[in-house]
């Protein structure tokens, strides 16, 4: 059996720079920052488990990290219940949008972290008291699994806050049920500030790397989470991430990826890297057009595709 290719060997500029004709899709325009997004950002990188990263053009450039922050609230909510969110939110795929208005029938629980609703209740496991210490929670794992300290772009918090009427009709919703114990505007306000996180590229593919190398962080050597939550996780994003389109990325890409509306995607493929892909422009699934298409050609330029003898 011959060994999978090198990533060191891939060009990724080169890779950008095929991806760089592809205009389809239209950038998300929920809140005014990322309305205002430029269409032609267009960033790759990749986390390799000895530390290095491999980087192309713009990959330095930041944004909101936006539902890409899902699977670290899932991890973190794993690690400060001592696993019994998994007992409080599913973990089955909805065939649905991201934001729809939808809890399990009969639990009232939410249909899997990598929704909103399953979001919110994550975001409003972590341990704190009160919404100020569960943010200063969220900030110091995400940190952790960056490698480095993060920082909220508080414009973006604040109107991810303010202009997020369905997330706030979930956090209702789940109050009514009784799976969410926060009130309504504080959950919101702690995922908010979540979603506003500021991230790139570079800093997205180690994350990503974190979750795909057993929960040990390659550029710091630090146990962010154990193997099982990180294997939990990485399951859930197989089935879960790319919400009403995660089967067709399953079969085409084959690696545990999570989508975001700021047109960053972060996958992790297990035991072997993380990566990322910005580019603003979205399908009709929420999904970066360049991203989506970058995904399958890192996916079979590496042999990556979870499911190929």
């Amino acid at each position: 059996m011959t060994s999978p290719p090198d990533p060191r060997s891939l060009d990724l500029d080169a890779l950008r720079s095929r991806l760089l004709s592809e205009r389809g899709g239209t950038v998300d325009d929920s809140i005014p920052q990322l309305a205002d997004a430029d269409p032609d950002l267009c960033a790759l990188a990749l986390a390799l488990p000895d530390g290095t990263v491999r980087t192309s053009a713009q990959a330095d450039v930041p944004f909101s990290v936006q539902s890409a922050v899902k699977p670290f609230l899932f991890a973190l909510a794993l690690v400060d219940t001592d696993g019994e969110a998994l007992d409080l939110v599913g973990i089955e795929p909805t065939g649905e949008a991201f934001d729809a208005i939808k809890l399990e029938s009969g639990t009232g629980r939410p249909p899997n972290p990598m929704v909103n609703a399953g979001a919110l209740l994550t975001a409003s496991l972590v341990e704190g008291d009160g919404p100020e210490e569960r943010s200063a929670r969220i900030a110091r794992g995400l940190s952790a699994f960056a490698g480095r300290d993060l920082l909220v772009d508080e414009q973006v918090a604040h109107n991810e806050h303010l202009l997020g009427d369905r997330n706030h009709a979930l956090a209702h919703l789940m109050r009514a049920e009784g799976a969410l114990q926060p009130s309504a505007d504080d959950a919101v306000a702690v995922y908010a500030r979540a979603c506003a996180t500021l991230v790139d590229a570079e800093t997205l593919a180690v994350m990503g790397a974190t979750l795909a190398l057993g929960g040990v962080n390659p550029r710091t050597g630090e146990r962010v989470v154990s193997a099982r939550v990180a294997r939990d996780v990485v399951s859930v994003m197989a089935t879960c991430g790319v919400y009403d389109g995660s089967g067709r990325w399953m079969r085409a890409v084959g690696v545990p990826a999570k989508s975001s509306v700021s047109g960053a995607i972060v996958l992790s493929a297990p035991g072997r890297l993380g990566a990322a892909v910005v580019s603003p422009p979205l399908d009709d699934q929420g999904t970066s057009v360049r991203g989506r298409r970058a995904s399958e050609m890192l996916s079979d330029d590496l042999q990556l595709h979870s499911f190929s003898v």
